[in-house]
């Protein structure tokens, strides 16, 4: 299977980690989405040391030296870090679990070793999002953009119907069974309506989305990272 995604038995790479899990007692599995390669899965010998266990922090970016004796067996990385991006967060329990959960949505739905320049670069950026002001309204977006790179674009703006009651926009889409309502700011720009309330409300619609057309026709269970992270905000 992997002779196919890879020519070379050996190659360096720039990427962002996205999981690990212990393999042995000194070891650990790692998946790394990386700039010209993709999502790789790899080991790394000695991984749960201090000096290496200090860099594996998910999210972190890193420079990778992946090795393979055997093209159809999993390989194994030399690491060095490149920015320790998530210590950044470790005393703000809501970006830290967007980090988990962001990151767990690039595991969960990428292809292994499928190079994308653009969710490597989109990656890069989701970091940039945390620092600002209004940055779970920006990381919404972020989720939407991801999901338009990976084939599924909601194209809210032109799904959405508009109704006006007392002089105030209604936004709403509707199916055979229901009507829902889509806040303002996923289609003006310039919407001041970006409260908690609101911004709950758009990250369920993408929820929804993700669940009902994405998760379980590919027989995927919805990730606890991403409800964890939704009620933190709550």
């Amino acid at each position: 299977m992997l002779r196919k995604y890879f020519k070379k038995m050996n190659w360096d790479d720039t990427g962002y980690l996205i999981s690990k899990n212990r393999y042995s007692e000194n070891s650990i599995i790692v998946e790394v989405f990386t700039a010209d390669h993709g999502k790789v899965s790899g080991i790394i010998f000695g991984g749960t040391s201090k000096k290496i266990k200090n860099y594996l922090e998910i999210g972190n970016k890193i420079y990778v030296n992946y090795n393979t004796k055997n093209l159809t067996r999993m390989g194994y990385f030399k690491i060095e870090i490149l920015k320790a991006l998530t210590p950044l967060y470790f005393d703000h329990n809501q970006k830290l679990s967007c980090i988990s959960s962001a990151m767990n949505l690039v595991k969960l739905l990428t292809a292994e070793a499928q190079a994308n320049k653009k969710i490597f670069y989109l990656l890069g950026s989701f970091f940039k999002i945390l620092n600002s002001e209004n940055w779970i309204k920006e990381y919404i977006f972020w989720e939407l953009e991801l999901l338009k790179l990976l084939g599924y674009d909601l194209e809210l703006k032109n799904i959405v119907d508009k109704e006006v009651i007392d002089n105030q926009i209604n936004y709403y889409v509707t199916s055979s069974t229901e009507k829902k309502l889509v806040p303002n700011f996923l289609i003006d720009d310039d919407s001041p309506d970006i409260d908690l309330k609101n911004l709950l409300k758009g990250l369920k619609l993408v929820s929804d989305y993700l669940e009902k057309s994405i998760l379980k026709p590919n027989n995927l269970n919805y990730p606890n990272s991403r409800s964890h992270f939704v009620n933190l905000l709550k």
